[in-house]
């Protein structure tokens, strides 16, 4: 009994592990850029689903709407799952979870690159679509799906450290999406519809912006593993 108590007393007097006020800012804006995406492409199948008019925005969707329609979902799903893994404690079952979620993100993170780059082949390109934002798709589209290959890959080694680099590229390019409309957004309303030039700097910037904060994300000393999923 006096062990008991004494057990107790120590573990009561144990500081609390508690999430600093500013640790929810980043996964709160992850959800924020994710629903971006999610709500537009929600959107969009709907519009196929209800044979709406044919514009020449949409005529290649129409033409063949299985690839965007996959395309959508995964990505939907990847951006969602993946905000949560950066959400804090998660209520003491965050290893569960990392585990549980991964195993359906990750496919569906290769289903959102593998319909990317097809569309990106085999659509005709959208009005305002050049030459630039073509190779940018393709090469923005094969890095993420490389990424999350070896993000598979080096968890199969037990490699947690390089799972969590690769995991986190491979994210911040799939969340590019939501980065291009908070970026393209104010410069739309203030200028106008940009050029074929301007269009593809603008989308090219988001990812490479993505980029740029997830390799400084990785250069911060790492907090402890039970408050970071991608480092279990």
């Amino acid at each position: 009994m006096i062990m008991q108590h004494s057990k107790s007393q120590i573990e009561q007097s144990r500081p609390k592990q508690s999430w600093p006020k500013q640790g929810w800012i980043g996964p709160t804006s992850l959800v924020a850029l994710s629903l971006i995406p999610l709500l537009a492409g929600a959107v969009r199948v709907a519009g196929l689903s209800s044979l709406g008019p044919i514009t020449p925005e949409n005529a290649r969707f129409v033409a063949s709407p299985l690839p965007i329609s996959v395309h959508i979902i995964s990505a939907s799903v990847f951006c969602i799952l993946g905000a949560f893994q950066f959400w804090p404690n998660l209520q003491g079952i965050t290893r569960k979870w990392h585990r549980l979620a991964g195993h359906i993100m990750v496919p569906c993170g290769v289903l959102a690159a593998v319909t990317a780059l097809w569309m990106t082949l085999f659509y005709p390109l959208a009005p305002n679509d050049g030459p630039l934002l073509y190779w940018e798709r393709l090469v923005f589209g094969t890095a993420m799906l490389v990424s999350l290959m070896l993000g598979a890959y080096a968890i199969s080694q037990r490699d947690f450290p390089t799972h969590r680099k690769w995991m986190m590229r491979g994210y911040a390019i799939g969340l590019g999406a939501g980065t291009q409309a908070v970026t393209q957004l104010p410069l739309i309303l203030t200028f106008g519809p940009p050029s074929e030039l301007h269009r593809g700097l603008l989308m090219g910037g988001a990812w490479v912006l993505n980029l740029l904060v997830a390799e400084s994300v990785l250069r911060e000393p790492q907090p402890r593993a039970r408050h970071m999923p991608f480092l279990t």
